[in-house]
């Protein structure tokens, strides 16, 4: 996969797991190709699959909300999700969906060549980084394979407890300074 459209394609057209049975649209990742920054949740919800773009629903809304307070807008960075079609009635996807959609993340992180991965959430943090308490672990950077990772909650996450929207957009902002200073 030497490209961001011939990614997107392979994505549109993936039969691999029965996640493909279900969905309206596959749902590849979304941005600017040259970001220093790939922000990867855990699937797509019913927005999402309705359009067939990534974080298009009321997590995007928080995350959009997190990027502006941190002088961001969306169009600058990339995003994409661990898995990319919606697993039924929102469940987290199994071991065996993540693996058959590794490629396509991994292609995604080998292309764009990201100063830092943003891990929003448990399902991310434990793809990548084999983690499995975001709270403990969010707003801190992790190296793994000479790749740095930023570690934050889900956007869905603020949605349900609106308690952690501030602490979303802190981390947000601690990213980009992070960022700004390599």
């Amino acid at each position: 996969m030497n490209s961001i459209e011939t990614i997107r394609k392979k994505v549109t057209a993936c039969t691999k797991c029965e996640l493909c049975e279900g969905r309206t649209n596959s749902v590849p990742g979304k941005g600017d190709e040259k970001s220093q920054v790939i922000f990867v949740g855990e699937a797509p919800g019913r927005s999402e699959d309705k359009h067939g773009e990534p974080f298009v629903g009321s997590a995007g809304k928080r995350l959009s909300l997190a990027l502006e307070y941190a002088g961001v807008t969306r169009d600058s960075v990339y995003i994409t999700n661990i898995v990319k079609c919606r697993p039924p009635n929102n469940r987290v996807p199994n071991n065996d969906e993540r693996k058959k959609c590794s490629s396509y993340l991994n292609a995604e992180i080998s292309l764009i060549k990201p100063k830092i991965i943003c891990v929003m959430g448990n399902t991310a943090f434990k793809s990548l980084l084999g983690g499995d308490n975001i709270t403990k672990h969010r707003g801190k950077i992790m190296k793994k394979d000479n790749q740095e990772y930023f570690i934050t909650i889900h956007p869905a996450a603020t949605i349900y407890n609106q308690s952690l929207l501030p602490l979303l957009k802190k981390d947000m902002k601690k990213l980009f300074k992070i960022l700004a200073e390599k």
